[in-house]
């Protein structure tokens, strides 16, 4: 642990080999001796999205070829962002076995916990393809906004992940304020409903991180652009984010050890 933060931190995100292949033995031990495997989270996942589509179109009176495309990446972005949040504040408790035996760089486990909500991810966002056929969305070349957005979207992930780690395996009390204020802000972003319906003073709940990472990740893909507004937010955000991570990570990554 004599290595400076920046050398602690790069050699645990260089070793691709350990994280991925710990992330994937995740996934596979999670479902294993079941018949279908991990094709179990594209199911899941299709059945809430089919089941849920016609019913909240009816309630909101929207067009179902306009909802249906809205709801299904709402859902689908939100359960990656509400996963990779929660699963971070465990990221070292979890990984307490391999950090008591020997030294691992820290980010290393980080990674490890963001690879297997990608793979996750991955499942579930094929789902999107039918969908998006059914409804006729049109895609262009501003769907290409989608890369650098997802981009910085992990970037926050990994910054996010290394913060919340060290905070919640030092107050463990964090993890369950961190799930309320996520199950919370779920509501409170447009993942359910459509931005346009709200008055005009509730548009204020539209500034909140996750609403503008969402609006970011969904505009490319539904055939239209985020506004101007969205992407400063995001870099801002970005920004604080990887700033207090780093003070964190510097300060605080020797003592990992000692508080599991």
């Amino acid at each position: 642990m004599h290595r400076s933060a920046w050398a602690d931190w790069w050699e645990g995100t260089r070793r691709t080999d350990i994280w991925w292949t710990l992330a994937w033995f995740d996934i596979v031990l999670r479902y294993r001796r079941s018949m279908l495997g991990p094709l179990w989270l594209t199911l899941s996942m299709g059945a809430m999205i089919g089941g849920m589509g016609p019913l909240y179109s009816s309630l909101f009176g929207t067009e179902l070829s306009k909802f249906f495309p809205h709801l299904a990446l709402g859902i689908i972005f939100w359960g990656f962002f509400s996963s990779m949040v929660t699963d971070a504040c465990n990221t070292f408790i979890g990984s307490s076995n391999y950090l008591k035996q020997g030294y691992f760089p820290i980010s290393l486990f980080v990674w490890r916990g963001m690879s297997r909500n990608l793979i996750v991810f991955g499942h579930q966002i094929v789902l999107y393809i039918p969908v998006a056929i059914w409804a006729g969305v049109s895609l262009s070349w501003s769907a290409l906004l989608f890369i650098p957005a997802f981009l910085i979207l992990l970037i926050n992930a990994h910054a996010l992940g290394l913060a919340l780690g060290l905070v919640c395996t030092r107050f463990r009390d964090v993890t369950q304020i961190i799930t309320s204020v996520m199950q919370m802000l779920m509501f409170l972003t447009p993942v359910f409903w459509l931005p346009e319906s709200l008055p005009g003073r509730a548009k204020y709940v539209l500034y909140n991180p996750f609403a503008q990472m969402l609006e970011l990740v969904r505009a490319p893909l539904m055939g239209n652009v985020a506004d101007a507004h969205n992407w400063w937010g995001i870099l801002g955000w970005t920004t604080a984010s990887v700033i207090a991570c780093a003070m964190l990570f510097s300060k605080y990554r020797r003592r990992v050890v000692y508080w599991l």
